[in-house]
Formats: C-alpha cells, sequence, structure tokens
C-alpha cells in the first residue's frame, strides 16, 4: 500500500506549536470501519504514523448503514414492532466482531441490553424525546469503537479507548430549540492545552468517537448527521494537531452533487 506524501506543515504556513505538533487525527467513516480487510488498512496506516514519530487520536463512525438502522428502530418502536432491525444491527456487529478475531457477545451484550431497554421504553409510551433519540443513536459509535480498539489492540498496536463525551462538552444556545441543543449540538474548539496534555501522557494511539459530546449538565448530545467529521475537525483544533485526514474507502472526492453529476 502506498501512500500520498503529505505536505510540510511549516511550508504550508502552519503556527509553530502546529508545525511541531506530533498529533495527527484520522477520521474514518462508517462504510471504512465495516469489513476486516478495511480494519487491517487502519491497522497499517496506524503503524506508519508511529513509525514517523506521530501521535494519532482515530475517530470513526457507526458501522455501515448502523444510524440508519437505528433510526428506523425508533420508527418502529413508536408505530409497530422493532425486534427485526434490532435483530439485524445485533447480527452485523457480531459477523464484523467475528471477522476480526474478537467475541462480540461478550463485549457487546451490556450495550446491546441498554437499547434493547430504551427501544422497550420507547414502545411503551409511543412516542420518542430527543434526550431518548440521543441516548439509542450514540450507541452506535460506541459499539463500533469497542470492536476497533480491541482489533487494533490484536495487532499489537497501543490503544486507549476513549469516550468522546469526556474530551467535548457542547455549549448550549438560549436561541435554539431544545431540541437542537441535542441533536445539532456544537462544541468549543479552541486550542486546550489541559487536553493536549492529558492525552499526551498517555502515549498510545487515542481512538474515540464521532458524532457524540456530553452538555454541561452531563447529558449525551449529538453533533448532527455527519457529526464526525465535525468531531475530528474539534479534536485536531483542540489539540493543535499538524494535520486532519479524512478516510474513505473510495478513490477520490466527489466536487458536486454525484446524484446529478457524475
Amino acid at each position: 500500500m502506498k501512500e500520498a506524501q503529505f505536505e510540510n506543515t511549516a511550508s504550508l504556513g502552519a503556527p509553530q506549536e502546529v508545525a511541531d505538533s506530533r498529533w495527527v487525527v484520522m477520521k474514518f467513516g462508517g462504510s471504512s470501519v465495516s469489513s476486516a480487510e478495511n480494519w487491517q488498512t487502519i491497522a497499517n496506516l496506524l503503524k506508519h504514523r508511529l513509525e514517523e514519530g506521530l501521535q494519532p487520536l482515530v475517530v470513526h463512525s457507526a458501522l455501515q448503514g448502523v444510524s440508519d438502522a437505528l433510526e428506523a428502530v425508533l420508527t418502529s418502536a413508536v408505530n409497530g414492532d422493532p425486534s427485526g432491525v434490532l435483530e439485524d444491527i445485533r447480527a452485523q456487529h457480531y459477523d464484523l466482531a467475528a471477522a476480526l478475531g474478537l467475541d462480540g457477545p461478550s463485549m457487546l451484550d451490556d450495550t446491546l441490553h441498554e437499547l434493547d431497554q430504551l427501544v422497550a421504553g420507547v414502545r411503551l409510551v409511543r412516542e420518542v424525546s430527543a434526550r431518548v433519540r440521543v441516548r439509542i443513536m450514540a450507541l452506535g459509535e460506541l459499539m463500533a469503537t469497542r470492536l476497533g480498539a480491541a482489533y487494533l489492540e490484536s495487532q499489537s498496536l497501543p490503544v486507549l479507548w476513549t469516550d468522546a463525551r469526556d474530551l467535548l462538552t457542547s455549549r448550549s444556545r438560549s436561541n435554539r430549540p431544545t431540541a437542537s441543543n441535542y441533536l445539532s449540538a456544537t462544541c468549543d474548539f479552541g486550542a486546550d492545552e489541559k487536553l493536549q496534555k492529558r492525552l499526551q501522557a498517555v502515549g498510545k494511539i487515542v481512538l474515540t468517537q464521532g458524532f457524540i459530546a456530553r452538555n454541561k449538565n452531563g447529558e449525551t448530545v449529538l453533533l448532527g448527521r455527519g457529526g464526525s467529521d465535525t468531531s475530528a475537525s474539534y479534536f485536531a483544533a483542540k489539540l493543535q494537531a499538524r494535520r486532519l485526514e479524512i478516510w474513505t474507502d473510495v478513490p477520490g472526492m466527489f466536487t458536486a452533487d454525484p446524484r446529478f453529476v457524475p
């Protein structure tokens, strides 16, 4: 596998503290973390970063399709029976765990049980509050990153799984609807020396979730759909990382809506 060469950060005009930073934030989307083959690629990329003397922070999404499936669970819980979709979510995670050589049930059953309990509450009252929606949607990232961290550890990589909600705090805006503060929150992103020192002392690859944060009351909030890129950008800014790498499993990038422009 060959990678393109990254430009020297200082030559691009970065401040000295950024140019000298050892931090590199790497974000992987749902399709990139949904197969054993892709996880082998991710492991190799991380080995290269460590060989370069860098300290990676990995941000990744829920498995491909899981966020949509969780939305479908909520709809089904209000209007019907979500058991089929719940079983599909369980099977998708178990299958990936098996492909990675991991014990899916022992790693994920507590979280899957929490999902079942939350969904049972929705079925009982036949409505979904913003707080409950957020708690359910966050479980996709939490389960996927548990598998990712365990796999990287099995590849002899030093990894610390970290809850993004302990790293990002949202800002409440009084002029926004309450639901928006839960479902499309924003966070501070100024340079954070305390966070830099805290994670630097770990001396390991930090692996965490996109999409989720915590408000000042300790409640889970979401950064909006597609929020993993936002999370990664927040982390890069707070750590004053030398670069943010947004990885995908397709060649190139779209510069227009692919539904209209080939």
